[in-house]
């Protein structure tokens, strides 16, 4: 049976590590749907090399990570919330370990690992791949369940809500949403008592990201559209260490080369250069770093900077580090003794849609957790490994509250069909491509890691000129997945520009030539439908 025309309780969108987590806690008691964009496995849980923060150490306090994590930070982050997320890290591998997640042991202990901006080693992981061991755990977990329907090849378009209903409601209420099925190219309305928004971040918006190729900020556009507030846009954080290669892009370095060793170098000099930016070196967190190779590159002229751990044992090396040590061979680079050429790239998007501890959005019904959000986690740049942390607790918040709440959940109303009779199939799709071309490029030119006043206004320029050609297109003709993806890019895009242009601060990530200084009192910025 056709999965829209089955009656599910509860819709998750996405099926990384927050998604995933939180359909295994509602599928002991409920039916649930998972959609996925693409692969089941396409989104960023997979790419993951580093691995997840936890204080399990005996040297280690709840404290000291709570503080790693501020100053990282920068003062921006929600205390509350980073209580809540690091006092239930513990319990997070606890669970991964029951699912089967293999995490590098030694004399039987979990092996701990450090990175930039950690004072302590707390990194539980798989070699460089936990991700992927975290996603093969999380579905195999949930296909077991018979209350979990996984269905991939779905583009997610627009939320749901009162203005969908039959009859018209002018409610905000959230009962599912409008998907793409990528095979068929019908759009079907999939609707349940609750959503979880789990569809990650917006890093495709930039030309140089490690994100995966479906990060296009669905999830944020969707959630703005419906009327969801969005905060902190502008911290859009940028890993200091991509492998520069004409022929391989986005391929990440992990954090932990520098954790475990592995010095930055200017190829022109051949010394180490983060002495002159900051007095943790190499372990600075990553705001610092990739700002500071950012300065390096532009003065020197470089195309790249040197990331150097052939200084360490060729076995200790290959041991920590096989997935890169092998991808890097192929490529005629040798890690064990050789640099590795490196620069800077969006990583991951710091803000989101703002939810509170439960995971709540502004909007009855849906929930959201993982990297879509503002949890109140990360602030003004998040520290490394985080991020899967932050998926784990939240999934969870989120199940556990749907559960709660549900006698009070209301049932959908009836949903009107997707309706296709005023659209046609495009012959301009050449449209799509010069305008997701231009979007990535002008943004990484004019809101990258340097900002100015007038190169984010030159930036909110061309998006407004691209508005209304992207909604005259949208509204001319049948959707597909990279005109879904053009439309929730350039809206990521605006709200990038419009949190960037908000705040007259160098803050985390935000770092404007105009405003130097760092205000007292932080602020998010916060935007309103």
């Amino acid at each position: 049976m056709n999965a829209r025309h089955e009656k599910y309780d509860v819709i998750i969108i996405g099926s990384g590590a927050a998604g995933l987590t939180a359909a295994l806690e509602l599928g002991q008691s409920r039916k649930v749907l998972v959609l996925a964009k693409g692969s089941l496995t396409g989104g960023s849980t997979a790419w993951a090399q580093g691995g997840i923060a936890a204080v399990l150490d005996a040297g280690d306090t709840f404290e000291n990570h709570i503080r790693d994590t501020m100053i990282a930070g920068a003062g921006l982050n929600d205390r509350e919330t980073v209580e809540f997320v690091i006092e239930g890290a513990p319990k997070a591998i606890d669970r991964l370990c029951e699912l089967g997640v293999p995490f590098n042991r030694e004399s039987g202990d979990l092996h701990l690992t450090r990175e930039g901006g950690h004072s302590h080693r707390r990194i539980v992981h798989v070699n460089d791949a936990t991700g992927w061991a975290v996603q093969e755990a999380l579905l195999n977990a949930a296909n077991a369940n018979p209350n979990i329907t996984l269905l991939p090849g779905r583009s997610c378009i627009d939320f749901i809500t009162g203005r969908h209903a039959e009859p018209y409601s002018g409610s905000g209420h959230v009962w599912g949403v409008y998907a793409l099925d990528e095979e068929s190219g019908r759009v079907e309305a999939h609707f349940a008592k609750a959503t979880v928004l789990a569809a990650g971040g917006a890093g495709r918006v930039y030309q140089f990201s490690t994100a995966p190729r479906g990060a296009t900020g669905d999830g944020i556009a969707m959630g703005w559209r419906a009327g969801a507030r969005v905060s902190n846009m502008e911290m859009m954080q940028f890993h200091p260490t991509c492998l520069y290669n004409l022929e391989v892009k986005n391929f990440l370095i992990t954090e932990a080369v520098r954790g475990e060793g592995g010095h930055l170098i200017n190829p022109r000099t051949g010394k180490r250069f983060m002495e002159y930016y900051d007095e943790r070196l190499e372990l600075a967190p990553r705001d610092i770093v990739a700002r500071a190779i950012d300065a390096e590159i532009k003065r020197f002229g470089l195309d790249f900077v040197h990331l150097d751990i052939s200084h360490k044992p060729p076995e200790f090396v290959r041991e920590h580090f096989p997935t890169i040590y092998d991808k890097l061979i192929g490529l005629g680079i040798d890690m064990t003794t050789q640099p590795i050429p490196v620069v800077p790239a969006q990583h991951y998007t710091c803000g989101g849609v703002v939810i509170d501890l439960a995971g709540r959005t502004d909007l009855p019904g849906l929930w959201a957790a993982g990297e879509v959000t503002e949890s109140g986690l990360h602030g003004a740049n998040r520290l490394a490994s985080n991020s899967l942390l932050e998926c784990f607790v939240f999934g969870e918040a989120a199940a556990k509250d749907i559960c709660q709440r549900w006698d009070e959940l209301p049932d959908p109303p009836a949903i009107r069909e997707w309706d296709e009779s005023r659209v046609t199939d495009s012959d301009e799709e050449v449209v799509i491509k010069q305008n997701w071309t231009e979007i990535r490029r002008f943004m990484w030119n004019y809101v990258g890691i340097v900002r100015t006043t007038k190169r984010l206004e030159r930036a909110a320029n061309r998006i407004q000129l691209l508005k209304a050609e992207v909604e005259d297109y949208y509204g001319s003709f049948r959707v597909t997945t990279d005109l879904v993806e053009l439309r929730n890019l350039l809206q990521a895009a605006d709200l990038i520009v419009r949190s960037a242009l908000k705040r007259h601060e160098s803050r985390g990530l935000h770092y404007t030539l105009d405003y130097l200084e760092t205000d007292e009192v932080p602020v998010d910025t916060v935007l309103v439908p």
